[in-house]
């Protein structure tokens, strides 16, 4: 649906500054939220919430509904009576501008473990009660999650597929056995999964009571190491034998990549998921929606057509377009949870079919200005080209900084971008494209807050198709000033983007 006219920022919560050398859902989080109600922001958006898995992507977790435990604000536990400071006592010395994944995870999961007895022993009854609550309200994605974990950890993080066979498939006799086995671990997983939602909900209420509403990411696809693949394989393209993805999500070979992209994914098994009226992903969209106002979907062109790859091909180039049942999906999400506030990623290769689909449903697309100005006057990405109904990116994760992506641009796009400027500002070329994304006619502008700092390559979230030493980018404490906010403020108004009671 079409939204009204105004801003927000892109930060993953990862990215705030914390004393525990990862950010968290403590009182920087709420200090970011003042910045973007003082700045006239009305949106935050973040990446997937979900607990990441090897290489600590977002985009690939071990649940499409559970929240990342990494993130929960250790303080606030000592709020809450279930750690204490002398628990922090004996801290290492945290890199301050990145997240060191390596050292901040067993420590971080050393002190939830230690939280999480203090509540089994110490948790009063309106503690106790509101867990019962979560766990009840939460069963239908909580259970599997809580067992697919204590599984995992109890079978040296092998994939599930690995596991004996009669806990791959799932048999009734040997899940009754293990949750009795495993109940403690089970117990912990699912009190980590009620922290995180409590201090998310607490600081999403803060955010929508000063007028910021929060854009959500969901990935199209979900990793095959999940729960929600191993609780569903019926939804999944899988080799019924080996449980392996036996046929795999990416994208074909195009001007970027010789040999295309081979996600490994399993793709979906569509005729299965219809049959069920969709019932998994109205789940999923739920689950989300406890977490988010507004849902991104990624790769959303995979809704009306998707490549899949046989299983055994080591690049992306065998594959064939499939097509999706978009419409009758859609129209199923619609009629189970209403109108949705839907934003379709859908940059890439788009056909006038995946155009159709999106505008059938009147879902905005994306418009980013780093890919605006390498080539002519048709170009989508120039603002002048965009429909209201779009949402302006100067880049996203996925794209360098603009202070990074100016400093390697080649000449042709440095003069195009020179001659539709006129010339660049003192305050630098990331203000430039901050400025024209708000001056642009799209409904809403997204700014990633790298941007806002005016940092270079050094502050890139992601490196697409690069498996380590991502997601990792941290901003200091303090660097939110006065002087930004009023900046991004008044830009903000002159745009007429403002909120109406400002």
């Amino acid at each position: 649906m079409p939204f009204p006219r105004s801003s927000g920022i892109l930060l993953h919560p990862s990215s705030f500054p914390s004393r525990f050398g990862i950010g968290d859902l403590g009182l920087e989080a709420y200090r970011f939220i003042d910045f973007l109600k003082n700045s006239y922001q009305q949106y935050w958006q973040v990446l997937p919430l979900g607990p990441t898995a090897y290489g600590n992507s977002p985009y690939m977790c071990y649940s499409a509904m559970a929240g990342n435990y990494f993130l929960i604000s250790l303080e606030k536990l000592v709020d809450e009576g279930f750690l204490t400071e002398a628990d922090f006592a004996n801290l290492p010395d945290f890199p301050v501008d990145k997240v060191d994944f390596e050292q901040v995870i067993p420590i971080k999961v050393n002190l939830l473990i230690k939280a999480f007895g203090n509540f089994k022993t110490q948790a009063n009854a309106v503690q106790r009660k509101a867990f019962e609550d979560f766990c009840n309200s939460k069963g239908y994605w909580l259970d599997n999650y809580a067992l697919f974990m204590a599984l995992k950890d109890a079978r040296n993080s092998r994939s599930w597929h690995t596991w004996e066979p009669e806990l791959a498939k799932r048999e009734p006799a040997a899940l009754a056995q293990i949750k009795q086995d495993l109940a403690e671990e089970i117990f912990y997983y699912k009190f980590v999964e009620y922290e995180f939602f409590r201090q998310w909900s607490e600081l999403k209420n803060y955010a929508n009571q000063n007028g910021i509403d929060i854009i959500g990411d969901i990935p199209i696809y979900v990793a095959h190491d999940s729960a929600d693949v191993w609780a569903n394989p019926d939804n999944f393209a899988l080799n019924e034998e080996t449980g392996e993805a036996a046929l795999m999500a990416g994208v074909p070979p195009d001007y970027f990549s010789s040999t295309g992209q081979l996600w490994g994914n399993p793709v979906y098994n569509w005729e299965e998921l219809q049959k069920q009226d969709f019932k998994w992903w109205v789940q999923r969209f739920e689950a989300m929606l406890d977490y988010v106002d507004i849902i991104r979907i990624d790769h959303f062109r995979g809704f009306e057509a998707y490549w899949a790859v046989p299983q055994g091909e080591e690049t992306a180039v065998n594959g064939e377009w499939i097509e999706a049942p978009g419409v009758a999906f859609f129209e199923a999400i619609k009629q189970k949870l209403g109108k949705l506030p839907i934003l379709a990623e859908d940059l890439g290769i788009i056909t006038p079919e995946v155009e159709a689909l999106r505008d059938k449903f009147e879902f905005p697309g994306m418009k980013v200005l780093h890919f605006a100005f390498g080539s002519d006057p048709a170009n989508p990405f120039l603002p002048f080209n965009y429909p209201k109904n779009a949402v302006v990116y100067t880049g996203t994760h996925d794209n360098d900084t603009t202070l990074g992506w100016f400093n390697t641009a080649n000449d042709y796009e440095k003069q195009n971008l020179l001659l539709y400027l006129g010339s660049i500002s003192p305050d630098g070329i990331n203000w430039d494209l901050i400025r024209l994304a708000l001056s642009s006619i799209a409904n809403q502008a997204i700014i990633p807050l790298q941007d806002v700092l005016g940092l270079g390559n050094e502050a890139r979230m992601n490196y697409p198709s690069t498996a380590e030493g991502n997601w990792g980018w941290r901003y200091r404490a303090g660097v939110l000033n006065g002087e930004l906010c009023d900046r991004l403020q008044n830009l903000t108004k002159l745009y007429g983007r403002a909120p109406t009671n400002s």
